[in-house]
């Protein structure tokens, strides 16, 4: 079963440029990481459950494969209009309290994470040399206690393109909290008051 949304990115197609605010305050743009072979898009977030219980495994991942080419890219999809712990503010006191070693970008506007087709916290992307999808979906398949029998299967993916192969399953589905949209504006009204919207005819004066 395909578990991408049919808005977002499938498999083989590439992943458009962006560029957004980083936690340090400078633009990150998927563009900066052109010597990389791969990147590992993660949208996550700051008060999700999930994301609280997969940081870890974030930060290792990073550790372990940001030297083999592959660096994380972590982005907050989230308004904190409707969640105010995702904030920027918040992300960058989370950044530095748990020291992330990978880019953690606010999508503010909420422009990148529908091209991607993300729908949950967390949500990966694993995108290869080309920036092409390669895998969508979860971590692993088990958010509490990964173990040994635990599938990890974004970890599977990134070796099978390390190895010159085809992720399989290149999708799985995501386990976690859905995205955060901010409300819609409301229209701005143009009714005119009740007490100014006589049409009586005007009275000619004398």
């Amino acid at each position: 079963m395909n578990a991408s949304s049919p808005k977002g990115y499938t498999i083989g197609q590439t992943a458009e440029n962006f560029t957004l605010k980083n936690v340090t305050g400078d633009y990150v743009s998927l563009s900066d990481y052109q010597n990389a072979k791969g990147v590992i898009v993660i949208f996550t977030c700051n008060h999700c459950p999930f994301a609280q219980l997969y940081e870890q495994r974030i930060i290792e991942l990073h550790k372990n494969y940001a030297p083999k080419g592959y660096p994380v890219i972590a982005i907050n999809p989230n308004s904190p209009i409707v969640a105010p712990e995702d904030s920027f503010e918040k992300m960058q006191e989370l950044a530095k309290q748990k020291r992330y070693p990978f880019a953690y970008l606010f999508d503010e506007h909420q422009t990148v994470y529908p091209k991607f087709g993300a729908t949950r916290t967390p949500h990966v992307f694993l995108l290869d040399e080309n920036r092409a999808v390669r895998y969508i979906g979860a971590i692993d398949n088990n958010a509490e206690a990964p173990g040994p029998n635990t599938q990890r299967h974004l970890e599977n993916a990134i070796h099978a393109l390390i190895n010159g192969n085809n992720p399989n399953p290149a999708n799985t589905k995501s386990i976690g909290c859905t995205i955060k949209k901010a409300p819609k504006p409301k229209p701005a009204t143009s009714e005119v008051p009740a007490s100014n919207s006589s049409t009586a005819e005007p009275v000619a004066g004398n």
